[in-house]
């Protein structure tokens, strides 16, 4: 059941955080295009650096820096959650094959004989628990290096704007 809520979590965190990561650098790169194609002196307006930029009033390194910080900050929520996820779900299922093992013993300590044919089916019932835990592992720990190489992206290419608007405005002054 835990697993079950488990993997209906991490396909949530991914599927919103993957869209919402993939829309903010679709215009953080259509930004750095305008900047590197000259069409524009600034940022973008949708870009996250923008809103930093009004609020401080003019250009500095340090609000840019603090505007990236920020903004991968805010990027990479959800990934512990999913780390979390990807490191104890084998456990959890490891555990509930454990607990199905221990019941599957117990049940046959107080029949006369145990065959084959008794056993085998309990205890690979009690198997399919490490199956799961296992599947929900690769699924969190995929869906975590997936978003984290988007939030990389959008590090990098904020980085980028950055290096841009400060060189223009060195040639300018």
């Amino acid at each position: 059941m835990l697993l079950s809520i488990y993997f209906v979590g991490v396909l949530w965190i991914f599927i919103y955080r993957y869209r919402l990561l993939q829309q903010r650098l679709n215009l953080e790169i259509d930004s750095l295009t305008r900047l590197y194609m000259g069409k524009a002196s600034s940022v973008s307006k949708q870009s996250v650096l923008s809103a930093y930029l009004k609020r401080a009033g003019e250009l500095s390194s340090e609000i840019l820096n603090a505007a990236m910080s920020d903004t991968v900050r805010v990027s990479t929520k959800g990934l512990t959650l999913l780390s979390i996820v990807a490191s104890t779900s084998p456990f959890i299922g490891l555990f509930g094959t454990v607990v199905g093992i221990l019941e599957t013993f117990s049940h046959l300590a107080t029949q006369k004989s145990a065959a084959l044919s008794v056993v085998a089916p309990a205890i690979s019932e009690a198997l399919i628990a490490t199956a799961v835990g296992i599947f929900v592992a690769i699924f969190a720990y995929t869906f975590h290096l997936i978003l984290k190489r988007k939030a990389y992206e959008l590090s990098s290419v904020l980085g980028s704007q950055i290096d841009v608007m400060l060189s223009k405005s060195k040639v300018e002054n």
